[in-house]
């Protein structure tokens, strides 16, 4: 959202890079700069800029906290002196440069030990090492990022808590929010569940750290917001200061949403050189900014993983961050908001109790924290493990294991009565504890509607609450909502009772919850796009999400915002009490698409295309015979419910094929299968994944182009279009793929069949509002894949690429109003856009960096350039590859792969690449007179050996072909790929795209990337 046009006048889509910040200041001599807004990337890039005396050079000013005070707290050992001076305390520390030094400070501290590296986001690279093998280990790791490490004491089991502090010029200087983690130190606090206020420090402790933090802050001179954490011993009162981050965090964004105080907006403010009672309090409007919150709520955040998705990942929780999302659940009690968090992750939980597991609980288990976790507790309470022997295991303060038991307790007690004999006061004790009407269903053997029937006949509903920040000290009207049966009014005047007019112009936009793999930013901008349309024609919005780290979940965006889960249950909440117009679901991605249905069985108006036609999308068999209808081809396919049946059809089509189980977002438990052996073992595993849906198998076709389109319909009618073509071959997620547009290798008959299609499908199913169709091509046959009715992950791109607002049209045409037809097509640009995925393969310890049918990229990026080569080599740039100076190391898959790859080897011969590869590798293009040196596998244990040649940084590019997804090659192939993904080498593992990233690098270097912003390109 924050490169859309409405949001600055000139934006630029170029790579966070001092080469690049530098050309742009050059061009337009702007007076300041803001570092502290974007992260850890921008304030490295920010200090760059600085220490290369280029801020100097053209005369920019650093706005808010100066460059010596964020290298006082991004510096370990300036950090450490710096608090010493106030008499303050750190951790016991040591920095060194190598590993003879790592090993002495070691023996001086003595283990367990912290590892850290110097400005590193979210941990990376950081780990606790019991001994001096471990440290040995994990130093030469490290330094492959750094030059320096920090060795500190292990604070291993204390608590962790953190501060949100903002403080003007003048000296003014406030806490916002007071955060505490539930997991102790030793897990990063990106993974941790944390809850807000602080709930087991004594008044006296909470008040100490205030003043400590104020006083350091203070003296470190930081002007605008920064947030500080510390580590307490839970057995006396000492104390460390672990780190100050000078800049907006991901705390940051969970502190403004958890308290309504626009921390973003103050501090930029305060950088401009306000000081706090000059700004006014954005909610109350009553109070000024200097007004520190007050909470009569508690919030609890919690992580989403998602390492399912890769294969041999390590699911243990550590110093380095692993999570992709976060929920954030709103209530009164502590019990209520752990249920309704676990429930909003999406991952299958019923809440805290209630759930399916056949772990078998060993004090092992609980001890080492995995992302399983906070749901094993209530297991083990339920296996009659004492609250004193959990702590004892997992350092959890009793506090939150006493809070958990009540809701095994409180389970046991629904357990007993049928639901006819449950009695009022069980009932709303139940809803008062977070438990869901599912919950209460599945424990008292009825159905969830029955449980929702009796609620209300009971007139047990809940109540809507606000946040107004002064814990209602002062009367203010706010549109910032949650819902909870702990209260006795709704604070706000809620529309009509039921039997009334629907509120003629109120809306509801259903928003994308946690980021996940394949589903992130992307539906946060269609959200926000969506509500800033109905705002401007004067329709009132309703924006239900629990997302805190998006814009969508801003209270001063829509009209009335719900900070709430998105549930059948909750949803229908609202509705009642609303009464709107209708409900919006194609904009959020799957959850609300899943939604449509259940929706509107239950009386609920939804707006753009029908349910039933979502379905008709959805359910594969219908949506094959609709297309078999209009004659339309698609890959054969078939339903399968036993391995017998499987292999009959995977003989009559041929291997290989693709096996995937129905209704799934991203392709959670795909996988393409080459042989009878490797389908055997796939519909082992598959039959835990799906008990309810068989599994889908259909003909893989093998060197096949794909190809998207993201639309938006009129009532069948196709309203206007983008085609755009994936670099990869098919068989790399959509997700995954890098994407360009206009496409570049499409033949002109195929971007034709591709229209026909699409008109012939949005007439079909009737579409009005935005859609998603993927298609797969080979010498000009065109197949459909599948076809999605919402907005999709590339509508931004496309968007942004066409300046054309897809979800701004969509949305109009939800609304019924007419408009004039967009003759614009992909042909008439003059320039090309790429889009490709960021991936974090790094912080996923173990995990194989390959791309294939499972989305695993967790983030985006998207270049212009004039042709193609320049914005697939910004794109590729922004993603932190580097250009190869000295060697190539060579896997290129079969021999046919090989012979493709030739030419290319060339043109990184004329650049003065040196090459070295595997045995076969080698011989191959020996034969073919280029010169490859023969370096031994990693199981030869022979050297000059090719993990020793990457540790020692005599390679700065990997390309590494899997020939097969067969496991004994991928096995000596992963450990290649997974040296230089821990060593920070770039690595590519498709050769399509290995193609074309040597061509972009034959066209330019990087020096000769131009640098014209948005505007420049139209």
């Amino acid at each position: 959202i924050q490169t859309s046009e409405e949001f600055a006048d000139k934006v630029y889509f170029l790579p966070i890079k001092t080469e690049f910040v530098e050309k742009v200041i050059e061009k337009d001599k702007p007076d300041a700069i803001l570092l502290g807004f974007g992260g850890q990337t921008a304030l490295n890039v920010g200090v760059e800029l600085f220490d290369r005396g280029i801020l100097e050079k053209y005369n920019v000013k650093v706005l808010g906290t100066s460059v010596e005070a964020i290298k006082d707290t991004e510096d370990r050992f300036l950090f450490a002196k710096r608090v010493n001076e106030v008499g303050l305390k750190v951790a016991r520390s040591k920095t060194v440069a190598n590993i003879d030094e790592a090993i002495a400070a070691g023996n001086e501290i003595g283990y367990p030990l912290m590892v850290r590296i110097a400005y590193a986001l979210g941990g990376l690279g950081s780990g606790i090492v019991n001994n001096k093998e471990e440290l040995i280990d994990k130093a030469k790791r490290a330094f492959s990022f750094t030059k320096q490490i920090l060795l500190e004491e292990s604070l291993y089991g204390w608590k962790e808590v953190e501060y949100e502090i903002v403080r003007d010029r003048y000296n003014n200087c406030i806490t916002i929010c007071n955060m505490e983690n539930v997991d102790p130190m030793g897990i990063h606090t990106g993974d941790s569940v944390v809850v807000a206020p602080v709930q087991t420090l004594s008044s006296h402790e909470n008040f100490k750290l205030r003043s400590i933090g104020i006083k350091l802050i203070r003296h470190l001179g930081i002007i605008g917001e920064c947030n500080i954490q510390y580590a307490l011993d839970p057995h006396s009162d000492d104390y460390r200061i672990i780190e100050v981050n000078a800049r907006l965090s991901r705390s940051s964004a969970l502190a403004s949403k958890a308290t309504g105080y626009p921390l973003a907006f103050v501090a930029t403010k305060l950088s401009l050189g306000y000081n706090l009672n000059e700004i006014e309090n954005s909610i109350t409007k009553e109070t000024s900014s200097c007004f520190e919150p007050a909470l009569d709520y508690v919030v609890l955040k919690y992580p989403r993983w998602d390492l399912q998705k890769f294969k041999a990942v390590s699911t243990q929780l550590g110093t380095e961050m692993k999570s992709v999302g976060e929920v954030m659940a709103i209530g009164r009690t502590f019990e209520e908001v752990l249920q309704k968090a676990m429930r909003m992750l999406d991952v299958g939980y019923n809440g805290f109790v209630t759930n399916d597991f056949d772990t078998k609980i060993t004090d092992d288990l609980l001890a080492k924290p995995t992302d399983k976790r906070i749901s094993l507790l209530a297991k083990a309470i339920e296996e009659g493990y004492t609250v004193d022997r959990l702590h004892e295991l997992t350092k959890i303060d009793l506090w939150f294991l006493f809070k958990m038991r009540n809701i095994v307790e409180l389970q046991n007690k629904l357990r007993k009565p049928k639901l006819e004999k449950v009695n009022s006061e069980l009932l709303l004790e139940a809803k008062q504890k977070g438990f869901s009407d599912k919950q209460i269903a599945l424990l008292t053997n009825s159905g969830e509607f029955e449980v929702r029937e009796k609620r209300k006949a009971l007139n047990i509903t809940p109540f809507v609450k606000q946040i107004d920040t002064l814990a209602a000290e002062y009367p203010a009207q706010t549109n910032y909502l949650y819902m909870t049966y702990n209260g006795n009014e709704d604070d706000i005047p809620v529309s009509l009772t039921a039997g009334q007019a629907k509120e003629k112009n109120q809306v509801v936009v259903l928003g994308g919850g946690a980021y996940r793999i394949g589903s992130s930013v992307e539906f946060d901008w269609c959200c926000v796009n969506s509500v800033l349309t109905l705002n401007k024609l004067n329709y009132k919005t309703i924006m239900i999400n629990y997302n805190p780290e998006t814009v969508s979940t801003d209270h001063d965006i829509c009209d009335k915002l719900y900070f709430e889960e998105m549930s059948l249950e909750r949803v229908l909440d609202i509705y009642e009490k609303e009464n709107p117009l209708g409900v919006i679901v194609s904009m959020g991605g799957q959850i609300p698409n899943n939604l449509a249905v259940k929706l509107f069985n239950n009386g609920v108006n939804i707006l753009g295309t029908s349910p039933a036609k979502i379905d008709n999308a959805e359910n594969r068999h219908k949506f094959s015979q609709i297309l078999d209808q209009l004659d339309i081809d698609q890959p054969e396919w078939n339903e399968l419910t036993n391995l017998e049946e499987a292999k009959k059809f995977a003989d009559n089509v041929g291997y290989p094929v693709l096996i995937r189980p129905s209704y799934v977002l991203s392709g959670a438990a795909m996988s393409i299968v080459l042989t009878e052996n490797e389908l055997e073992e796939y519909l082992q595993k598959a039959s835990e994944i799906s008990q309810e849906h068989p599994v889908v198998i259909s003909k893989f076709i093998t060197d096949a182009r794909e190809i998207e389109v993201d639309a938006v319909g009129d009532n069948g009618e196709l309203y206007c279009y983008a085609i755009s073509e994936h670099v990869e071959n098919a068989g790399v997620h959509s997700g995954d793929a890098t994407i360009v547009l206009p496409p570049q290798r499409t033949y002109l008959e195929t971007m034709r069949r591709v229209k026909i299609i699409t008109k012939e499908i949005a007439r079909e199913l009737e579409i009005t509002g935005p859609f998603n169709m993927q298609f797969i091509a080979k010498d000009n046959d065109v197949k459909v894949i599948e076809c999605n009715l919402r907005a999709s992950r590339s509508f931004p791109f496309v968007s942004k690429v066409l300046k054309i607002n897809f979800i701004d049209i969509a949305t109009k045409l939800i609304i019924g109003q007419k408009l004039p037809k967009i003759d614009k097509s992909s042909f008439d640009l003059d320039y090309v856009g790429v889009k490709a995925s960021q991936f974090s393969f790094t912080r996923l310890k173990g995990s194989d960096p390959v791309v294939g049918v499972e989305m695993s990229s967790t983030g985006e990026v998207a270049c212009l350039g004039d042709d193609f080569n320049e914005a697939f080599l910004k794109s590729m740039l922004s993603v932190g590859f580097k250009i190869p100076q000295k060697a190539v190391l060579l896997s290129t898959g079969t021999l046919k792969e090989k012979a493709e790859f030739l030419e290319e080897l060339k043109t990184l011969r004329k650049m003065g690449l040196k090459f070295y590869g595997t045995k076969g590798t080698a011989d191959f293009y020996g034969d073919n007179g280029i010169e490859v040196e023969t370096l031994h596998r990693p199981f030869d244990n022979q050297e000059p050996g090719i993990l020793s040649y990457l540790q020692d940084g005599k390679i700065d590019l990997v390309i590494n072909i899997p020939k097969t997804s067969e496991k004994e090659e991928l096995d000596s192939d992963y450990l290649v790929r997974r040296r230089s993904i821990d060593l920070n080498i770039p690595l590519i593992t498709n050769l399509q795209f290995a193609k074309r990233f040597v061509k972009s690098l034959r066209k330019f270097t990087a020096d000769e990337l131009h640098v014209k912003s948005w505007d420049e390109y139209l």
